[in-house]
């Protein structure tokens, strides 16, 4: 709980930084993205290839939720799979805003910037896709691919006019 509390302290520091639609020095557009893995699968069949969540996962996505309370999400992304669809649905429920589906083969292209330039977006993918994606935006290949055991990384994407930062969190 402690570590949720932390976490959820410092998200609220950095939303109140970049808030919605931010305006800095009258030219500058403030867009921030919020990156997460599908929280713990399923792995009792091996053959499944689209598995639900474990309770365990879904009390992470539930714990998602909580941490975002104080983040107004303008739009929600995240793979057709049941495992990212389940982690993002507290979320998309609490805030009232509906989960948009991405092609994780074609990450960060002119009409995803375009629709989501000033905005405050979550993004939920997986364990190779969600680093891919943040590197899109990055332009670098600054993050490698998650450990399968993890499904508590936090990415936060800034960009102001061309500025890019990035800082990545653990969530447990």
């Amino acid at each position: 709980m402690k570590k949720i509390l932390t976490a959820l302290l410092i998200i609220t520091v950095i939303s109140c930084q970049f808030s919605k639609n931010e305006v800095v020095n009258n030219s500058d557009i403030t867009t921030v993205y919020y990156f997460i893995r599908h929280a713990e699968k399923d792995r009792s069949d091996t053959s499944q290839k689209d598995p639900e969540l474990t309770k365990i996962g879904i009390q992470r996505a539930k714990n998602w939720a909580i941490l975002f309370e104080k983040v107004e999400f303008d739009q929600i992304f995240s793979t057709d799979y049941r495992r990212t669809q389940q982690t993002v649905k507290y979320v998309s429920i609490e805030q009232k805003v509906a989960v948009h589906s991405y092609d994780p083969n074609d990450l960060f292209n002119d009409d995803f910037k375009t629709l989501t330039a000033g905005k405050t977006i979550l993004i939920v993918g997986h364990s190779n896709t969600t680093p891919e994606f943040v590197n899109a935006i990055l332009g670098i290949e600054k993050f490698p691919h998650i450990a399968d055991s993890n499904n508590a990384n936090l990415y936060i994407v800034s960009i102001i006019d061309n500025t890019k930062t990035v800082q990545l969190l653990t969530v447990n």
